[in-house]
């Protein structure tokens, strides 16, 4: 026997009410590892963090970090598999689900900073302890060359 799931037990009325879920932020951000290097930019905050954007309406998480990558680097990147998603607060206030990808490039040969970061630069992995590096990022560039 199969049994069906009841209004009561779904929450329908609960779920739906819930306005945050709508208008929950998600960031796409894209790992790029070359030759033992991880491709990073400083943000307003002094923090750095991966390349990636917030997901336009029905964009694919994966176009859209290819083009915020392109956009913000200047590099052409192809996606290579999803990573593990996480809620990262900003300053404490703001939810934003990331939606990471370990992708791949050429090199890191033609870097181009655009107008919404400080700072584009590469590090080795072996750096990645030593700079403000938000510990969400951390783990999603360990877990991309894992």
């Amino acid at each position: 026997m199969i049994m069906q799931p009841t209004s009561e037990a779904i929450n329908y009325p609960e779920r739906l009410s819930d306005e945050r879920a709508f208008k929950y932020p998600v960031s796409v951000k894209g790992v790029l590892v070359h030759s033992n290097r991880v491709l990073l930019l400083k943000n307003e905050r002094n923090e750095w963090e991966l390349p990636g954007g917030k997901l336009e309406i029905n964009e694919l998480p994966a176009d859209c970090v290819i083009r915020e990558i392109k956009e913000e680097t200047g590099v052409q990147a192809k996606v290579l598999r999803p990573l593990f998603s996480y809620i990262y607060w900003v300053a404490e206030v703001v939810p934003v689900l990331i939606v990471p990808f370990h992708c791949e490039c050429q090199d890191f040969n033609t870097l181009v900073l655009s107008h919404e970061h400080k700072e584009i630069g590469t590090f080795d992995i072996s750096e990645l302890d030593s700079i403000n590096l938000p510990e969400g990022y951390r783990r999603t560039i360990r877990h991309a060359i894992s």
